[in-house]
């Protein structure tokens, strides 16, 4: 066979077995060892295969990781979701579609203090959904808010997709960090304007609480909204602020932020035995999860990359007789629609190494690429079929909230996270203007 043919069979393997509901870390790590036995051969597979096994784990950036996700598994279990929502509620509330508003700023909020969408998915569906539901809002609009509002916790930093991008395209995580920061907030604000017009238009779907429920001094409801928001806004300083200014590496953040989430939690009276277990078995689980996605993946990529299939397709995009602008949204729409089939981190790992050369050899800025590579990729966890926000959503949302709204509620939002990425392509500097600032 040649290496087009190998390439083509290996991918369509992937996409085929992983369609079938088998779990991703053992598809990839077993196509790596069938496609690199059958066609590379011999003992030298397994070095190579022991070798990038040793690679990830040895990779200093991804300690990071499990500090991320532990800073918020502490800020869900501790319940601060439900102070925040508490107090939004009232000051929002009194808006056509606050609910919905309030639901979009706080995971807007828990997104820049978790790296991971199940922290705002979760505690939001449990908190929010039900109480928009329960004043009449539509279930799609409230069910969309929830998932879009979510997926942000894997965009805006401190984000884990950030890190593994940097760390497989060899791009700073502290720039990357930076650079996510304004398209994560478009995006918010682009779901929140949507939100907004949608309910003065049909003030059904989204009802403004009643006079009742919001007949609260207003000098009580500033004091509610500063209390409540404060500590996570100081949360995201002390993480985000100490890489901006040069004072920790993303990996000494990340500790910064687990030991800052417990603080807060601690700060709000949330803190306890169960809260401290619960959030350790969660970032056990999940960073084991997340490892050996990583180590399957690696293993598939350098077996792919082996036999020579970035070559074919980086010979065909380049060969492409357009403007690169053209081969650009090629890539763009490419990374989309896996996004809608497969993992993030696996297409993260297969694809870094392909499109990274190509956009570097059509003069793209690598950084730039590496944001709207991310921008990208968020709106995996909102495109059914394999969505991930639209699942963890379903498995706690109210009986009356079918898969049917819940496909319909991401529908809504999916045309402004595209809105998002098409203004970062128009307007680079949305994504460059922060890194430039940086301290080195």
């Amino acid at each position: 066979m040649t290496e087009a043919q190998i390439a083509i069979l290996m991918f369509v393997a992937l996409i085929v077995i992983i369609m079938g509901g088998h779990p991703v870390a053992f598809t990839v790590g077993g196509l790596a060892m069938v496609f690199g036995v059958v066609w590379w051969g011999g003992p030298g597979i397994f070095d190579i295969l022991v070798k990038n096994v040793y690679g990830v784990m040895d990779n200093y950036i991804f300690a990071a990781i499990p500090m991320f996700i532990l800073m918020g598994a502490v800020l869900e279990r501790s319940g601060i979701g439900e102070v925040l929502y508490g107090a939004m509620h009232i000051v929002m509330g009194g808006l056509r579609g606050g609910l919905a508003l309030a639901t979009v700023f706080i995971c807007t909020l828990f997104a820049a203090s978790t790296g991971i969408i199940a922290t705002s998915v979760v505690g939001m569906g449990l908190i929010a959904l039900p109480a928009m539901l329960k004043r009449g809002y539509s279930k799609e609009l409230a069910a969309g808010a929830v998932m879009a509002g979510g997926t942000l916790g894997i965009l805006i930093p401190p984000s884990i997709m950030l890190i593994v991008i940097g760390a497989l395209a060899g791009l700073s995580v502290g720039k990357l960090f930076m650079g996510a920061v304004f398209p994560g907030l478009v995006l918010s604000a682009l779901y929140m304007i949507f939100i907004l017009v949608t309910c003065f238009f049909r003030p059904k779907m989204g009802p403004a609480l009643s006079r009742e429920e919001r007949a609260i001094p207003a000098m009580k409801k500033a004091a509610l909204a500063f209390t409540s928001v404060l500590p996570p806004i100081a949360l995201i300083f002390a993480v985000l602020g100490s890489i901006f200014f040069g004072l920790a590496s993303p990996t000494e953040a990340a500790s910064v932020g687990a030991f800052g989430a417990i603080v807060v939690a601690a700060g709000y009276r949330r803190l306890n035995r169960g809260v401290v277990k619960e959030a350790s078995y969660e970032t056990i689980l999940s960073s084991g999860m997340i490892f050996w996605i990583l180590v399957g993946a690696s293993c598939y990529a350098a077996v792919f990359l082996g036999l020579g299939g970035d070559k074919v397709i980086a010979g065909l995009l380049l060969g492409l007789e357009v403007s690169p602008l053209v081969v650009l949204g090629v890539i763009l729409f490419t990374l989309f629609i896996l996004g809608m089939i497969m993992e993030w981190i696996a297409i993260a790992l297969i694809a870094i190494p392909i499109f990274f050369p190509v956009i570097v050899e059509l003069g793209f800025d690598s950084l730039w690429f590496g944001i709207l590579f991310a921008v990208v990729l968020q709106t995996a966890f909102l495109t059914p079929p394999y969505g991930g926000a639209l699942f963890i959503l379903k498995g706690i949302a109210p009986k009356e909230v079918t898969m049917s709204n819940i496909w319909r509620g991401a529908y809504m939002y999916v045309p402004f996270q595209l809105v998002g990425l098409v203004l970062c392509v128009l307007f680079p500097q949305i994504c460059l203007w922060l890194p430039a600032l940086m301290v080195k």
